[in-house]
């Protein structure tokens, strides 16, 4: 979690009173895969003057070994000490920003990419765009070697509790950790699928909603592998159960005012939300790439699993994408429900924000609500009600952001090149694999 107070001399003072031996400088490469640079303790002041230096080129999607020197610049808000590494002194975390050695930005950065994006938000006189993420996870046993095993820890189902809920102690510890760093936890349960879970932490301004996404990440598979557990943010593991999702809760503000709210517009919706509505229906087809960004991500977009297929909104209805939550006031939101937990959050809400602001500029009028179960409508019904489909493949999901250049802005030239490198190497790696199924259906028939 973020402190907006804490100074250099601050850190110092902590660093020396609590111990602090190890230094992990943390970012995130362009596949939303963290990434370190340890040092001791003793390079804190190289450190917090953005000496400290590592190689891009041994970083996915980053620069050419010709040019692979980089700087962290570490964020002094984002400074935690770990509480379980402590057997020879405890470790502290800076999350960084990347920066090429003439000190400008490095344009691979997702986290800089996003902080481009707010760039672009604060020109249009909005002051912060607030994300409320809600991630779930899987619990699986690992084996009497360590290894992974696709058994999961329990039979429940959603908000079941102990004893069918043997994943509790484990949810438990997860949370009290998070607390222990500054997370308000608002809502820990058990999912729908057996072994699946979701801990809901209240909505943050989008930077430090994205670095507590990482950090959380990060601390759900720590605390599982004490408990004997995998936890895995892989999209769909199991074959004929819900996959994971990591539902976005999208507001944006000007200083105090929450601008989606209006109480006397219709649904108590403002212009302003009805516009970036509009921008994030226009554009879902091109960013389910982002959203969605592994060949797995596609087999949890299936209709008959909660996930939704269809590009629609409802204020009620759970089938569409885009849903409008009851609250209003200043927790009046959009909830984006196609993301799932494999995506790069810092490129998600920079993707999810452009084609919002995209629909403020241009005034985009979202079609209307549907408040019927759009999974029992015909394609002609469907059709007459403007609901188009979303990607069915990863494959045809690069296709769609290949052709829309909001979107591909969105990434900037750096990374909308080497991501779209990345992921069609992914899927042509997977369309030369043979599967088990494949042998199942056609080894004997044929």
């Amino acid at each position: 979690m973020t402190n907006k107070q804490t100074t250099v001399e601050d850190i110092k003072r902590i660093a020396d009173e609590e111990n602090v031996r190890f230094l992990r400088l943390m970012f995130t490469d362009i596949m939303g895969t963290i990434k370190n640079v340890e040092v001791p303790v003793s390079q804190l002041d190289k450190v917090l003057s953005n000496k400290m230096m590592f190689d891009g080129s041994s970083i996915e999607g980053f620069v050419r070994i010709e040019e692979s020197d980089m700087y962290l610049y570490p964020d002094v808000s984002t400074w935690m000490i770990f509480p379980w590494e402590s057997d020879h002194g405890k470790v502290a975390r800076l999350i960084c920003d990347i920066y090429n050695p003439d000190g400008t930005p490095f344009a691979g950065d997702p986290r800089g990419n996003l902080k481009r994006a707010l760039a672009d938000m604060e020109a249009l006189g909005f002051t912060s765009f607030n994300l409320g993420p809600e991630p779930e996870f899987f619990l699986f046993k690992l084996d009497e070697d360590g290894k992974i095993t696709t058994d999961l820890n329990d039979r429940g189902g959603y908000f079941d509790f102990a004893p069918t809920d043997l994943g509790e102690n484990c949810r438990r510890d997860i949370v009290l950790e998070l607390e222990s760093l500054g997370f308000e936890v608002e809502a820990s349960h058990h999912e729908v699928a057996p072994g699946q879970h979701e801990i809901d932490f209240k909505y943050a301004d989008v930077i430090e909603a994205c670095d507590n996404i990482q950090t959380f990440k990060l601390v759900v598979k720590t605390i599982a592998r004490k408990h004997g557990l995998h936890a895995t943010f892989m999209p769909k593991p199991l074959y004929g159960i819900n996959g994971s999702g990591m539902h976005c809760n999208m507001s944006l503000f000007k200083e105090n005012e929450n601008v989606f709210y209006d109480e006397n517009g219709p649904m108590q919706l403002s212009q302003t939300a009805y516009h970036f509505l509009g921008g994030l229906l226009k554009h879902a087809r091109a960013y389910t790439a982002i959203c969605n960004p592994t060949v797995n991500s596609y087999k949890r977009l299936v209709p008959g699993y909660e996930a939704p297929v269809y590009v629609a909104w409802s204020g009620r209805n759970r089938s569409p994408l885009v849903r409008v939550p009851e609250s209003r006031g200043l927790s009046t939101r959009l909830e984006l429900r196609s993301v799932d937990p494999s995506a790069n959050p810092y490129l998600t809400m920079a993707a999810l924000l452009q084609a919002g602001l995209d629909g403020i500029k241009n005034e985009i009028t979202p079609p209307q609500a549907v408040d019927r179960n759009i999974y029992v409508m015909n394609e002609e019904e469907r059709k007459e009600a403007e609901i188009h489909d979303l990607p069915s493949t990863l494959h045809n999901a690069i296709k769609e952001l290949r052709k829309d250049e909001v979107m591909m802005d969105a990434l900037g030239e750096h990374i909308y090149v080497n991501f779209v490198e990345a992921k069609r190497m992914e899927w042509a790696a997977f369309r030369q694999t043979v599967s088990e199924w494949e042998r199942e259906q056609y080894l004997e028939l044929y």
